[in-house]
């Protein structure tokens, strides 16, 4: 029997474990070769279809390769989507996994070559706000994709700068490009540094992620490292991770790296003023690398308010940390000599349309709808823009749900708790029950293993890990939160790339009771791009706006049956 606080001893590597270990590994090697045969080289034809690359010499090479890879890879991950068998384990495959694609080619996207071309126009002395690369001069111009090449930057200046050093650094195209790739490992590395602390913070039960539930009159308990396990395998190993983000070298790994970062900062020392401004400071420079990661900073407020949930204590721990964040991007804007021109250029992330972005997929068969009729709606603008309008209502929800929770499980913690050995107990009133009961897809706020919810009464039974239950399970919740508002803004945006869905997947790791639900998506994201950036949604058009749509449906129409039979409860 393991004494209390002694660390318990990884479970020995199963024969299904290592074998995916080397199924992933064999797919990471064959994805790199397929790099190599047909990837997003900067001589490479552009406008290419699966077709015309299957017509090349090495073209069903190539895209065999990129299929059984794929295949080998995404399977692998899946295998141990509840968790890898030990942290240190999860770590060692996802480096051996992304060392084969750190040496390939750029894979499944061109856009490193804008990065390029935008740290090129920059570090020449032109504003890459005002200038698309083409006007600006660029010497690699015919490595970018031509709906790039006349559009301002989309993004913060902290990472124009970051692209004009890789300019400076590399010199020539090739250079450019690894030390491109250098930045998106960082980024990965400082993430991965962030997880297992996280994992701590958010406390998801050892019963929920091991995938069976606690038994009754059993706390579920935190066993030690397996948060951590899962976090890192979901969050690091995946296939958009290897292939998108250190193969394609995206920016999103730097976003990733700053945004778990500050979020680390808020939980650990919540409730201090130094700490909430140096996390609202990393927030901002993570919004001033990608502006999408603005959207987990209500929750951070959350997360970095220590015990009462009044409106007055998040005034002033929302000052402390809002203070942060608008001096790095005042700062920031300031050392670019751009200003907030990047803001502007935020409009032009919209400029492609695909049915992988489901509110263009609606407004695609709007259209086709209207064709059948003789009519041309155009509804993709404006489907895009509700869709913008429901994201804002969504979000203002999900915070709101997040903090009616927090604010019921602080009256529950200063309810009258009984203290055993190994957990507590508590009760509470009907309205801390409806605030605790609101949070579905938390690991049941609270750390609940075997608490109850009926005739108005919740009963807690938490576990108690060393930083203490309350804090636990507040953490959880408003990172949970931040999560939902990063799928929102990925369900909702016009534009979707596979590389988007890893926005969330590091949160939803870290907080989720159950994983299918969002990695069997990502899963499935991995096989949108082939090598050579080929996006395979810009050739399924028709079939895939239908597909998605129908997709919709069904979870619209799923989800109000469950809400009504909750309420019928």
């Amino acid at each position: 029997m393991t004494a209390p606080g002694a660390s318990v001893p990884p479970p020995p590597v199963s024969l299904a474990a290592s074998g995916a270990r080397y199924a992933g590994l064999l797919g990471a090697v064959l994805l790199a070769v397929a790099g190599y045969l047909g990837g997003a080289l900067p001589d490479a034809p552009l406008g290419a279809t699966p077709a015309s690359i299957w017509r090349t010499p090495d073209g069903p090479a190539t895209l065999s390769c990129w299929l059984i890879g794929t295949v080998l890879l995404v399977g692998a991950w899946w295998s141990l989507r509840e968790g890898a068998p030990s942290t240190r384990w999860a770590y060692v495959t996802a480096g051996l996994w992304a060392l084969p694609l750190l040496v390939a080619p750029p894979l499944g996207s061109r856009d490193v070559y804008s990065y390029a071309c935008q740290g090129w126009t920059y570090a020449h002395g032109v504003d890459p706000y005002t200038v698309g690369v083409a006007a600006a001069g660029c010497p690699w111009l015919d490595t970018v994709a031509p709906i790039w090449r006349d559009t301002p930057a989309p993004y913060g200046p902290v990472f124009v700068l970051l692209a004009a050093l890789a300019v400076g650094l590399g010199g020539g195209l090739t250079g450019t490009i690894v030390a491109l790739r250098v930045i998106a490992v960082a980024g990965l590395l400082l993430a991965a540094l962030c997880l297992p602390a996280l994992a701590r913070a958010a406390g998801v039960p050892a019963g929920l992620v091991a995938g069976v539930p606690a038994r009754r009159g059993v706390s579920a308990g935190l066993v030690a490292g397996v948060p951590a396990r899962r976090a890192v395998w979901l969050a690091l190993a995946g296939p958009l991770v290897g292939v998108h983000l250190v193969a394609g070298a995206h920016n999103d790994a730097v976003m990733l790296g700053l945004l778990l970062c500050g979020l680390l900062v808020v939980v650990r020392r919540p409730g201090r003023p130094a700490a909430l401004l140096l996390a609202g400071a990393l927030l901002g420079l993570a919004v001033t690398v990608k502006a999408s990661a603005v959207v987990v900073v209500p929750f951070a407020v959350l997360a970095g308010m220590p015990d009462q949930y009044t409106v007055r204590a998040l005034l002033r721990h929302g000052a402390w940390l809002t203070g942060g964040l608008l001096a790095a991007l005042l700062v920031t804007s300031a050392v670019s000599g751009l200003g907030f021109g990047w803001v502007g250029g935020l409009t032009h992330s919209g400029d492609s349309e695909q049915w992988t972005s489901p509110p263009t997929a609606v407004g695609f068969v709007v259209d086709y709808a209207g064709a059948l009729v003789g009519r041309d709606p155009q509804a993709v603008p404006l489907v895009r823009a509700v869709a913008l309008l429901l994201l804002v209502g969504v979000l203002l929800l999900l915070w709101w749900r997040a903090w009616l929770v927090l604010r019921g499980l602080n009256e529950a913690a200063s309810s009258e708790v009984r203290c055993s050995g190994v957990g507590c107990s508590g009760v509470a009133g009907p309205e801390v029950a409806a605030r605790v009961k609101a949070s579905p897809g938390v690991a049941s706020p609270g750390v609940v293993s075997s608490g109850v919810v009926s005739s108005g009464v919740v009963s807690l039974e938490f576990a108690c890990p060393e930083v203490g239950c309350p804090r636990v399970a507040r953490s959880r919740v408003a990172l949970h939160g931040a999560a939902l508002a990063l799928v929102a803004t990925v369900v909702l945006s016009p534009v979707f790339h596979p590389w988007y869905a890893t926005w969330p997947l590091a949160l939803l790791a870290l907080t989720a009771a159950r994983t299918t639900w969002f990695v069997l998506p990502t899963a499935a994201a991995a096989f949108l791009a082939l090598p050579d950036g080929t996006n395979l949604a810009r050739v399924t058009k028709a079939p895939g706006a239908l597909a998605m749509t129908a997709l919709l449906l069904t979870v619209l129409v799923r989800t109000l049956r469950t809400a009504r039979l909750r309420r019928q409860r």
